[in-house]
């Protein structure tokens, strides 16, 4: 009786499921446990929370937007310096050692000179060929056969043959193809991201390039130009690269209070350390330009322009650590948040400072080698005028960094905690694993890490 009754019911079950419709596919709820690559949009915050980014951030933006007009020169800064004449493009077809005086003894010794036969590519005397003579000694010329050089009418005269020097070598080719492998490389991994960040690279340039050179070159006051053109840099960038949101919002505040306080320390230190910046690139710039060069000016522009491109980077991993978190555990109570989120901050700390460090020894290294075959102490090596500037670069932006990561995590568990984090739809990508009992959350995970 009981295996027949069995039957029955069984049988009586796959009438009722076959009578039942079929849940439609979509209809399927989509629980958090399906793990999304944070391909959608990020959650968005409250409305009086976003509301209260913008009361923030809409006056900086102004000032900057100020700054710009204000410092921007009227007069084109370079026009009353004495022009180095065009440059034009050559081949070197020969290169044969010659003595620089023609009328030295032949047993004066090797020469020291080299005279390259050069095919003109551009100009009044395109097509022609010219010889130019260059200095080589011990026979070592930097140019050769072979060479695709840059020339330059030095008496200012581009039809006089005689008039040209070679000056260096072409190497557009070469830097564009690296320029094209690397936006292959950004876009392929990052697509319309990268895409973005491209376009926020392009933005960098040209603030550099059309605001901050010329109105240094202008006068105007170096470590005020830095900052505003860092600020436009910074709304520009990050707004475009990572999108107009809540968190965007949070990276830039992070990184505004940064900048502030690098400016403020570079500000300090350079007095103390009686940095005055005044080395024979400051002083080749005042004699090109005719007029004084604030060397201190210029030594805290570069320290805050330096510093930005660090300071972004770990304040933006920082929000985005802080929503990826709270999104794959909304009930993760904030000082747990912020806790974990350090976590990853700290880590993110130690490597960031150790790059800025090995940024600057590189950039001074061939100045290090000098000195070590010098036999000088540490102590004096360190203490000298242009490793001393590197040296207050290195640390302020590491002591910029270290106080932006829990200021921004601070800023970024308030934004994320106080608003109500939207969790995706159904039909949305998910930002991160969300989970949908409590057997599932990350908590554990979190403590243990």
């Amino acid at each position: 009786m009981r295996p027949r009754d069995r039957s029955s019911r069984s049988s009586g079950a796959r009438h009722r499921r076959a009578a039942e419709p079929e849940q439609p596919p979509e209809a399927v709820p989509q629980h958090g446990h399906q793990h999304g690559h944070g391909h959608g949009p990020p959650p968005r915050a409250d409305r009086r929370v976003r509301t209260l980014l913008w009361v923030l951030l809409t006056p900086c933006v102004l000032a900057t937007l100020v700054g710009l007009v204000l410092l921007y020169p009227t007069t084109d800064p370079t026009a009353d310096v004495e022009a180095a004449g065009p440059r034009v493009d050559g081949h070197v077809s020969a290169a044969v050692e010659r003595a620089c005086d023609e009328e030295a003894a032949p047993d004066a010794g090797p020469p020291d000179c080299m005279a390259l036969t050069v095919q003109l590519a551009e100009g009044p005397l395109a097509g022609r060929t010219i010889e130019v003579l260059i200095s080589a000694p011990g026979g070592r010329a930097p140019f050769g056969a072979g060479d695709d050089v840059v020339l330059t009418a030095a008496g200012g005269d581009p039809a006089d043959p005689a008039a040209y020097v070679v000056v260096d070598l072409q190497r557009e080719v070469p830097l564009l193809t690296l320029f094209a492998v690397f936006a292959v490389a950004v876009v392929g991994l990052g697509r319309m991201r990268g895409l973005a960040a491209l376009a926020g690279l392009g933005l960098t340039v040209a603030v550099l390039v059309g605001f901050v050179l010329p109105a240094v070159l202008a006068g105007r006051n170096a470590l005020l130009v830095a900052v505003v053109g860092c600020c436009a840099i910074m709304f520009g960038a990050l707004y475009l690269t990572h999108g107009v949101s809540a968190r965007t919002s949070t990276a830039v505040l992070g990184t505004l209070a940064g900048l502030v306080l690098i400016a403020l320390m570079g500000i300090t230190f350079a007095e103390l350390a009686h940095l005055t910046g005044v080395d024979e690139d400051t002083a080749s710039l005042a004699a090109t330009l005719g007029t004084e060069v604030d060397g201190r000016g210029l030594v805290l522009a570069g320290l805050v322009i330096g510093a930005l491109g660090a300071l972004d980077d770990v304040t933006v991993t920082q929000t985005t650590a802080v929503w990826e978190l709270r999104a794959a555990d909304p009930r993760l109570p904030a000082a747990r948040l912020f806790g974990s989120a350090m976590r990853i901050g700290r880590d993110h700390l130690a490597s960031a400072v150790n790059t800025l460090v090995l940024a600057y020894a590189g950039t001074a290294l061939p100045l290090l080698l000098l000195f070590s075959v010098a036999e000088r102490g540490l102590g004096d090596t360190l203490t000298t005028q242009v490793i001393a500037t590197e040296v207050v670069r290195t640390l302020v932006g590491s002591i910029g960094l270290v106080i932006s990561v829990p200021v921004t995590t601070a800023l970024a568990v308030a934004v994320a905690t106080r608003g109500s984090l939207r969790l995706p739809d159904a039909d949305e990508p998910t930002t991160g694993a969300v989970p949908d009992t409590a057997a599932e959350t990350t908590g554990p995970i979190l403590r243990q890490s």
